[in-house]
């Protein structure tokens, strides 16, 4: 490299790249060139599952258990992300009916569960994403859904889909800033 050939003429010693790597954060700079090193170059999958605390499970037995394979939700670097969730009750399994009012209320009372346990409320949420089994709920849900967020309300997407888990009329997911 031509910026090595500068550092033999004003006789700057070597710099060993490999024990650059190894190290913490550590510049060296010549002229207008600079290496920098820092442990984020080396980060990977496997070795963020190795550091202690980058990722929390929230569970609480005060709204429904994951239907699958996934956590209620996962705390990770100063964020909550709430899984999907559905209207059902807590205790039964059971969806609390079959009307897409009483689903929303029984949904965004379980997200507040969940926030609760994860240490977050619903004035942390800062995005949300609505799946509907019918977009024509769409204002229905959206008064239901003013009383539980006030401004500034969070960011928000919302779908209709061809289905939802266990024939839902509603499924909200969302996150929240942990506190």
């Amino acid at each position: 490299m031509a910026w090595s050939a500068a550092a033999r003429t004003f006789n700057v010693p070597t710099v060993d790249m490999a024990a650059l790597r190894r190290r913490g954060p550590l510049a060296v700079g010549i002229g207008c060139a600079s290496v920098a090193t820092t442990r984020l170059w080396r980060s990977s999958p496997s070795s963020l599952r190795s550091m202690p605390g980058i990722k929390q499970a929230v569970q609480t037995d005060k709204a429904p258990a994951a239907l699958g394979p996934y956590s209620q939700a996962i705390k990770a670097n100063n964020l909550v992300f709430l899984s999907g969730v559905l209207g059902l009750i807590p205790e039964t399994g059971k969806f609390i009916s079959d009307d897409v009012e009483d689903q929303t209320e029984q949904v965004l009372k379980n997200m507040g569960e969940i926030l609760k346990a994860s240490g977050a409320s619903y004035s942390s949420v800062v995005k949300t994403t609505i799946m509907l089994a019918d977009l024509k709920d769409f204002k229905t849900v959206n008064e239901i859904y003013a009383k539980y967020f006030n401004a500034p309300a969070p960011a928000r997407s919302t779908y209709q889909v061809a289905a939802l888990p266990l024939g839902a009329k509603i499924e909200i997911d969302c996150i929240a800033a942990a506190l």
